[in-house]
């Protein structure tokens, strides 16, 4: 049975507030392609937790107003990774989310939604992000910011930046989609074609090994051939590129003495 207490915390920081993660395809594709590459980036750091979409509470508080957002995508370093139904500060060593993406939709361009995000800056500024990023995809427009003290400053030039936190570089120009590099140099890609490119190294692989399979039997066929045409042993290795060793193994398995 819940406590008190318990209600009391549920209706101060509940998990969610109804409203969808995105309001049309482009804007829900960006998001999920920001969240799950970062996530591919950072698989063998247990120590970065990565969320989209989640309430974030800076600060604990006994009554309302509750200061909150949920940001897009969001990434924190010195967390472990795991499931949470949102971020409460205080319970994680107290460290903010150092980098913030946020993915614009139409609406986001009327008069209560600017207000909206200028109060997002604001929390941001406030609360410890480290570099904040807006894309907005139907339009191509890419902003960012730089954290200098207690203020957020623009970055003033978007195109080949890379990210000081993260390491990812953006390449992007006016009126152009943005490009996003991991920093060995791979893109970032959607679901999908990271289920082509998975597969394409897949076929890749598997070709490798039949290539393999081949360069061996016919190895396998010539060692035999030539000390039958009557080449040494040493003569053969040094004609195959092999070692005496190898050669003498193949003619043994050959049942030659």
């Amino acid at each position: 049975m819940s406590t008190s207490l318990d209600l009391s915390e549920d209706l101060l920081y509940p998990s969610g507030d109804g409203k969808p993660m995105a309001e049309n395809t482009e804007q829900y594709r960006w998001i999920v392609m920001l969240k799950e590459n970062l996530e591919i980036l950072f698989a063998d750091r247990s120590d970065v937790f990565i969320a989209a979409d989640l309430f974030w509470y800076p600060v604990k508080v006994k009554q309302f107003p509750v200061p909150h957002q949920a940001p897009d995508v969001m990434i924190v370093f010195g967390r472990p990774k795991g499931a949470r139904r949102s971020y409460k500060q205080w319970q994680e060593d107290n460290l903010p989310f150092q980098v913030v993406f946020e993915v614009l939709s139409d609406s986001n361009k009327t008069r209560n939604a600017i207000e909206a995000m200028q109060s997002k800056f604001r929390f941001y500024e406030q609360y410890g992000v480290e570099e904040y990023y807006i894309y907005e995809p139907d339009d191509f427009a890419l902003e960012g910011w730089q954290r200098q003290g207690s203020s957020l400053i623009p970055i003033p030039q978007m195109s080949s930046w890379i990210s000081p936190r993260l390491g990812i570089r953006f390449e992007w120009q006016p009126r152009t989609e943005l490009v996003v590099y991991r920093p060995d140099g791979r893109r970032f890609l959607s679901s999908v074609e990271l289920e082509q490119r998975a597969e394409q190294e897949r076929l890749r692989a598997e070709q490798e090994r039949l290539r393999a399979e081949q360069a061996e039997q016919t190895l396998r066929e010539a060692v035999p051939r030539l000390f039958a045409l009557g080449l040494s042993a040493e003569q053969i290795a040094g004609s195959l590129g092999l070692t005496i060793d190898i050669v003498q193994l193949i003619l043994d398995q050959q049942d030659y003495s």
